[in-house]
């Protein structure tokens, strides 16, 4: 969902969370199992699989400590009965306020936790795959009434709260702008859960902004919606 930060600085920033990482001057640790004791290679070499194998370690800690949460983006769409043709990453969101104790959670566990140059999102990395904790969508916080919205689905073999659809698809949508617009990326996903989603309200809480008006003037002509 998210562009990746892989030049990201672990420094610390007003508004984000002093994270505790890697040692100073030190390359980031890979990251660990915290159930089994086995190298990363021997992992899944596919890499939808690998990511939902992140997704499912990273959404059993939340569950584990009780946090507030849910999956979104590309791995929450295929929750959803979206294809199984995920993303670069996975995307959990979460609220501001818990940023902090989730990242000492995810830290804790001995995944590497950092802070990227962007001030909405915290990333990790679980069996080598790119995680992103977010606290804002479509520069909106995330407030508890979504998350609270949210539907416990199986993710493969662990359940976890996922966004609900309308969520999800609003906050693909939102996010388009003249330097973000992929609507290759999003199309598969309101075509798959299109019946699922109040488009109404989706297209309402976008207002008038030009690009997310050109996406649903897309899946108009393409009969999505």
């Amino acid at each position: 969902m998210t562009q990746n930060g892989d030049d990201a600085t672990l420094v610390r920033r007003r508004g984000i969370p002093d994270l505790r990482t890697a040692p100073d001057g030190d390359e980031p640790a890979p990251p660990q199992d915290p159930q089994a004791d086995q190298p990363l290679q021997e992992l899944p070499q596919d890499r939808n699989q690998a990511l939902l194998e992140a997704a499912k370690q990273v959404g059993a800690l939340l569950k584990r400590k009780g946090h507030l949460f849910a999956l979104a983006g590309s791995v929450a769409a295929y929750a959803h009965g979206g294809e199984k043709n995920l993303q670069h990453d996975v995307d959990f969101a979460i609220r501001p306020e818990d940023a902090e104790a989730v990242a000492a959670t995810l830290h804790e566990a001995g995944l590497t936790v950092y802070t990227p140059p962007e001030d909405w999102l915290i990333k990790a990395t679980c069996f080598g795959q790119p995680v992103d904790i977010i606290f804002e969508l479509a520069h909106r916080p995330v407030g508890a009434d979504m998350l609270e919205r949210a539907v416990e689905l199986p993710v493969d073999s662990v359940r976890m709260p996922v966004l609900a659809p309308t969520d999800l698809l609003w906050s693909l949508t939102a996010a388009f702008s003249e330097h973000h617009c992929d609507f290759g990326a999003a199309l598969p996903i309101a075509r798959a859960l299109r019946e699922k989603v109040d488009w109404e309200r989706v297209r309402r809480d976008c207002g008038d902004e030009p690009m997310p008006a050109a996406f649903f003037f897309l899946l108009e002509r393409l009969n999505v919606i």
